[in-house]
């Protein structure tokens, strides 16, 4: 009989924190965006509090009772569900195009970004997938090309999109998962050589993605064009110093730093509340990333510890992502920040892996400190 315990309440705590500190900076960073195209301040606030966070919490809240083994039952269902999303996309009348990228469904009133409920669905099936072939995981017809053709196949529909910065979460996160399933470092080598080739390949069919890759190697080129956002980005960071302007007074939302309420956010974050608030943002990230890691380190089997590290490394590596690019040291994606960037259909998928996440929670094996030795042999085992 599984035996049932509290769950991981600092875990759920620093979510509450990620989330209130979201709606306070987007409160914020969307008033102006707000104003001039629906008259509202509180336009992109409200349809974050309506499309986000209830359904978001409702589905935490179901989840966080519901055993995560049930999805290993389901996982083939899933994997059918995350290829019929990508696909849908590309059906006319449903699919529409935002900014470029064909990413959305549209039904009724309502829209809906599939890539970010398959980080979720494919989650939960590549999980099972790897659980079922871990004996044999490394072997190279067993384990790596199989791997790399399902990986190959949800990469390939989100890249037509397209959406390169989803696909790198999607990698980075099955990468995480098929390793910690018990790859060797050969396959993990190949498969980073496979990725440098194929991120060659796309720099080749779409010239800007090089673009971008020479702004980043020198931020000072084409400030005016190419290098704008990150001109402005740099800016508002700079521009908050210690103690930031002041919540509210943030002078780059004013049409100056492009997607102030979305990919963006951090960097207004930073101008209004400034480096030590800003520091106090990425300290909860790192403790929310090390709660997460020590769920799945001490998950019960080890379907719960791949769904545990494919959810911490995806939303983890995100966060990294966007916050790295805001400060110049990482390319620009236009990857949102977890919590914080506006988005209901990631903030409800995010809140719901959470709920997962709480789920395995209640039922590992042991709860002492992860410094703990015994814990570590424990984990080995």
């Amino acid at each position: 009989m599984k035996k049932i315990h509290a769950p991981d309440y600092p875990f759920i705590i620093t979510t509450a924190i990620l989330l209130l500190f979201g709606f306070i900076i987007l409160s914020s960073a969307s008033s102006v965006i707000g104003f001039e195209r629906f008259g509202d301040t509180f336009f992109y606030l409200k349809k974050q509090l309506i499309f986000g966070l209830v359904p978001g919490i409702i589905l935490m809240l179901i989840l966080s009772k519901i055993d995560y083994h049930l999805w290993r039952k389901y996982s083939h269902w899933l994997m059918l569900a995350s290829v019929g999303l990508l696909a849908a996309v590309f059906i006319p009348g449903i699919g529409a195009e935002f900014g470029g990228s064909k990413s959305w469904l549209i039904i009724g009133s309502i829209s809906v970004q599939p890539a970010e409920v398959v980080k979720l669905t494919f989650l939960l099936y590549l999980a099972a997938w790897l659980e079922r072939r871990s004996a044999g995981i490394k072997q190279v017809s067993y384990g790596l090309i199989p791997f790399t053709v399902i990986l190959g196949l949800i990469a390939l529909l989100v890249i037509l999109q397209p959406d390169v910065g989803t696909v790198s979460i999607i990698i980075i996160m099955s990468l995480a998962v098929y390793f910690a399933a018990g790859a060797p470092w050969s396959h993990l080598l190949a498969m980073t050589a496979g990725l440098v080739a194929g991120l060659y390949g796309l720099i080749k069919i779409a010239p800007y993605r090089a673009a971008r890759l020479a702004v980043f190697f020198d931020p000072a080129l084409d400030t005016q064009g190419i290098g704008y956002h990150l001109k402005q980005s740099l800016l508002a960071i700079g521009s908050g110093g210690i103690f930031g302007l002041g919540l509210g007074h943030s002078r780059q939302k004013f049409a100056y730093l492009p997607e102030a309420a979305g990919d963006s956010i951090f960097a207004i974050a930073a101008e209004e509340l400034g480096f030590l608030l800003t520091v106090a943002l990425i300290v909860l990230f790192v403790y929310f990333i090390m709660r997460g890691l020590r769920i799945a380190r001490y998950a019960p089997d080890l379907y719960g510890r791949l769904v545990a590290t494919g959810i911490i490394t995806w939303l983890g590596w995100q966060a990294i992502v966007n916050i790295g690019a805001m400060l110049g040291l990482l390319p620009i994606t236009g990857i949102p920040l977890p919590f914080i960037s506006y988005g209901g259909t990631a903030l409800t998928i995010i809140l719901a892996s959470v709920g997962i996440l709480i789920n395995i929670s209640k039922q590992t094996g042991h709860r002492v400190p992860v410094s703990s030795k015994s814990s570590f042999r424990r984990f080995n085992k």
